[in-house]
């Protein structure tokens, strides 16, 4: 061969790994998964790293509300490669069929998992085989300190009483009180704190949490699972019955205001519930590579661990915890003690009958008919 022509073989051969390397280029740009997830929920700077880690583009939604996210799943066709329903609609939804069984194969950093609150999950998802914990957390009660104190100097931040018994709530009706949209977690806590199993399947058993609820409806300015952090942090509202992990967003986002507010957050004394949710990969995603990338590249510590420092929740992930910032790792409002644990209940999924029920009596507090 000679130089010349060995010269022009090297040309060729680079110019056609330049139009491999380009279209790999492409090929990539092109590659996407679409994501559902609860309203701020994410440092979205995980997101911008996993692109630029994989080339895989981030389409990423929200919604705030289990029932909006189970609205689409069971109509089908979501369009979503990624979703995080909690746990009681995540049992339901995979007898329903809506999810893919998990390859576990492709998931290598399942290692990472915290094995007592995997135990947990399998509540609702035996052998956890179609979903991952993504963050957990308790339903409790945040306030204004300030303005409570006001008006009750000797309020009950920490029970129930402060929601359930008409004679104290009815003195922070004048400031504003939101209630979680969720019947699934706020008809257990009534039925809890009744001394009645959280779950409980007897209609009689439901119609009394109803009743306690209906009480205090008059006190309630808004039923809403989202517009608490705001109202909170800003002073619009004193009580809150909300996610752990949105109060305390509230307190760090008036505490960077500088606006006066003070914002605390309570574990009832009474006990209340452990919520879980998990991330899965529905039936008919379209993007399932990218769905195990992505759901892969969470469970490394270091970017789960920066999801649970920005949400101001514990993640399922025991690898992750050195990587947590000490104020989150040792605030028992997120990582709560043994005896709190104690104190947790896990809700687990309503058969048809019970929810349609529970459906039923849901509407007719939020309406007040």
């Amino acid at each position: 061969m000679t130089i010349p022509s060995r010269n022009r073989l090297l040309r060729a051969a680079g110019a056609a790994a330049g139009v491999l390397a380009f279209a790999s280029a492409a090929f990539a740009a092109d590659r996407e998964v679409r994501v559902f997830n609860w309203s701020d929920y994410i440092d979205e700077s995980i997101l911008e790293d996993f692109t630029k880690e994989t080339g895989i583009k981030v389409t990423y939604d929200v919604f705030d509300s289990n029932e909006v996210l189970e609205t689409k799943l069971l109509a089908g066709k979501t369009g979503y490669d990624v979703v995080t329903p909690s746990g009681s609609f995540l049992a339901r939804q995979i007898k329903a069929g809506v999810f893919q069984k998990l390859d576990k194969s492709k998931l290598p950093n399942l290692s990472n998992m915290w094995p007592e609150i995997s135990e947990r999950t399998a509540v609702y998802d035996p052998g956890n085989e179609f979903s991952i914990n993504y963050m957990w957390g308790t339903t409790g009660i945040g306030y204004n300190e300030g303005k409570v104190k006001e008006r009750m100097a000797d309020a009950p931040v920490d029970s129930l009483d402060l929601i359930f018994k008409p004679e104290i709530v009815s003195k922070f009706k004048d400031c504003g009180i939101f209630v979680l949209d969720t019947p699934e977690e706020i008809i257990p806590m009534a039925l809890n704190y009744l001394g009645i199993d959280p779950n409980t399947t007897n209609a009689d058993d439901i119609k009394k949490a109803e009743e306690l609820i209906t009480s205090i409806r008059p006190n309630i300015q808004k039923f809403h699972s989202s517009e608490y952090i705001n109202a909170l942090a800003n002073g619009d509202i004193c009580i809150a019955v909300g996610w752990s992990g949105d109060i305390l967003q509230a307190r760090d986002r008036a505490e960077e205001a500088k606006n006066g507010n003070v914002i605390g957050y309570k574990v009832p004394k009474e006990g209340t519930m452990v919520w879980f949710d998990q991330m899965a990969i529905p039936s008919d995603a379209k993007n399932v590579d990218e769905a195990y990338e992505f759901l892969n590249y969470l469970m490394k510590p270091e970017v789960i661990a920066k999801a649970s420092n920005y949400v101001n929740y514990a993640n399922g992930n025991l690898a992750s915890k050195e990587f947590i910032s000490e104020e989150v790792k040792n605030d028992p409002s997120i990582y709560p003690d043994e005896a709190t644990m104690k104190r947790l209940f896990v809700k687990g999924p309503y058969d048809p009958k019970t929810q349609r029920v529970v459906t039923r009596a849901w509407t007719r507090i939020v309406t007040g008919q």
